[in-house]
């Protein structure tokens, strides 16, 4: 449970249920610092959620495995219901990482 404490992790894992990114990538989608999402992407991988290939110079993360999708999607969905004051649309976890791509 500590892996998914955070909600910049959590966001994290939403952004990679839409495929693989580099740290530039989820920079970019999260606006956060390159050093605070490389610092959030070390305790994902210590934690097997995530795993990193490496590509030319840049290091691309994606979910370690495809499972996570239906998790985050259900716990997303199941805290939105669950709060009244939640104002995030209910679109689901693929749709909100897919915003990404269209930046």
């Amino acid at each position: 449970m500590f892996a998914l404490s955070t909600p910049s992790r959590v966001q994290i894992l939403c952004l990679l249920s839409g495929g693989p990114r580099t740290v530039g990538d989820l920079c970019e989608g999260l606006d956060m610092e390159q050093s605070a999402v490389s610092h959030q992407l070390r305790i994902l991988r210590e934690h097997q959620l995530v795993r990193a290939d490496r590509v030319g110079r840049s290091r691309v993360y994606e979910l370690a495995s495809e499972h996570l999708i239906d998790l985050l999607s259900a716990a997303v969905d199941h805290v939105e219901r669950s709060d009244p004051r939640s104002r995030r649309s209910r679109r689901g976890v693929q749709h909100r990482a897919s915003s990404v791509d269209q930046r």
